[in-house]
């Protein structure tokens, strides 16, 4: 369902003034939940805690705060991908806090106000504003409020990635009207988006079809007409999004910068390890979230490895030398989900099926792999068969979030890639096991292993954390 009955610009303030509504009454409910778990949950575990009066009118002032770091911020005004959009609505939240307790530290009002409350406020915003807000968009975007209309300039390999990129990420709000080129070679449409032609054209487009966005997507442009084309456009459209014609490097951090008098733009490509703090801070991260998930896994961890016991002959835990940071060996450990003599059974099988091996030299894998237990098979499916890498954790051998860890006949492999790779410690999980896992090439998982040391970020290895439990969960790629 779509409203048809203003014009673009308006729907997009009607959008945003909605999108404002939702967010005050998101955190006024924020508000009163926190007020019933401080006067109803909070005194059943502390006795004796102070009574307070509540009310919106009493802490009203805590609101402008909120809604004033939300806007310098960009949350009405920029759009962001899912991901980028929670760590926003985090870092606002954190922001929020901070200047709330600031005021009542300097006013000396603490006593005043309920602290307790307004941590829990805090909390549940980190928690649950992320996937309200977002749900509400979707649902803006669904009347075809804030939607805007898109026009990629290029029906090349590079404006497919365009059209691929901006369909798998609905947060953003952008929907593609068309595409233009020269002489699209007697193509209509691209995925079922119509193709127009003639790029000198573009400004009739534009203008027919209210189109908000250019996106640049055609590399092969000599340089003088991309020039002319973006200075013709920018006008025209509210934003000129241009697709350079480089990939591989570090994208995450990037900042593009300038130099006045020469009128030259530079793209700063930060190394985010390479910075001290980042580093320590990343293995705070490990040893903290470590230390809390052994004392919650180490009974599962017990039992699982009687079961190992009980179900076929052999140590509950495998033991496999894997290269560590710097390219350091170290011991690996896993809950054992093979027959002792799963070597040999390896050996026979690439040696008498064509296709096995072939699976072997693609994936380093076999799908249906006769050497595993049928305990092995579920520990393998649910993930459970890592649990003890926990321990290397906290050895310092291996990180929660990392590139695999690779066997040392591996090394070769990995070619130009191994002075990244092994620069930073291993991970129980990573960014190939949330990408498909068993289900990508081994070429492919090497290419995300480098892409997530060169992009790394304390964020993204949150975002991986979180999406790792869902993969886990659905079982996705696992085997």
């Amino acid at each position: 369902m779509k409203i048809r009955v203003f014009n673009p610009k308006m729907k997009n303030r009607i959008g945003v003034f909605l999108l404002l509504s939702s967010d005050i009454l998101t955190l006024s409910a924020f508000f009163y939940f926190s007020a019933f778990i401080r006067d109803n949950i909070i005194p059943l575990v502390f006795h004796n805690v102070p009574v307070f009066e509540y009310g919106i009118g009493m802490y009203f002032w805590i609101f402008p705060i909120w809604f004033f770091i939300l806007a310098y911020q960009g949350a009405y005004s920029r759009r962001f991908a899912f991901w980028d959009e929670a760590k926003l609505l985090s870092k606002c939240t954190l922001f929020a806090s901070l200047t709330i307790f600031t005021i009542l530290f300097i006013g000396k009002q603490g006593a005043a106000f309920s602290r307790i409350l307004l941590l829990t406020m805090s909390l549940l915003s980190f928690l649950l504003f992320p996937l309200i807000r977002t749900s509400i968009k979707r649902l803006l975007y669904s009347f075809g409020l804030m939607k805007r209309k898109v026009l990629i300039l290029g029906t090349g390999e590079a404006g497919r990635l365009a059209l691929t990129a901006l369909r798998n990420e609905p947060n953003l709000g952008y929907d593609v009207a068309g595409f233009i080129d020269e002489e699209p070679n007697g193509r209509r449409d691209i995925d079922g988006v119509k193709i127009h032609r003639y790029i000198d054209k573009i400004d009739r487009y534009i203008k027919r079809g209210v189109i908000h966005d250019i996106v640049i997507a055609k590399p092969e442009l000599d340089k003088q007409r991309l020039v002319r084309i973006i200075n013709a456009i920018q006008h025209k459209v509210e934003n000129t999004l241009y697709i350079p014609d480089i990939s591989g490097i570090a994208v995450l951090g990037t900042e593009l910068r300038h130099f006045f008098n020469e009128q030259t733009i530079v793209i700063e490509i930060k190394n985010n390890l390479a910075r001290p703090f980042n580093y320590i801070a990343k293995r705070l991260f490990d040893y903290t979230a470590g230390f809390i998930l052994f004392l919650l896994l180490i009974i599962p961890v017990v039992i699982i490895s009687i079961l190992i016991r009980i179900t076929s002959k052999g140590p509950a835990i495998f033991m496999q030398q894997r290269i560590g940071r710097g390219g350091r060996p170290f011991m690996c450990y896993k809950f054992r989900t093979m027959y002792l003599d799963a070597e040999e059974r390896l050996n026979g099988i690439l040696e008498t099926d064509s296709k096995a091996r072939a699976e072997w030299e693609e994936y380093w894998k076999l799908r249906n792999d006769p050497r595993v237990t049928g305990l092995g098979d579920f520990l393998r499916k649910t993930s459970l068969d890592e649990l003890p890498q926990i321990f290397n954790v906290l050895k310092g051998e291996m990180s929660l979030v990392g590139p695999r860890p690779y066997l040392p006949r591996e090394r070769d492999f990995l070619k130009e890639f191994a002075e990244v790779i092994l620069s930073v410690p291993p991970g129980i999980t990573g960014l190939w096991q949330v990408s498909g896992r068993s289900n990508t090439s081994y070429k492919y998982r090497v290419s995300l292993d480098s892409w997530y040391v060169r992009n790394w970020n304390l964020w993204l290895d949150i975002v991986i954390l979180i999406k790792t439990t869902r993969v886990v969960l659905k079982k996705e790629g696992a085997s």
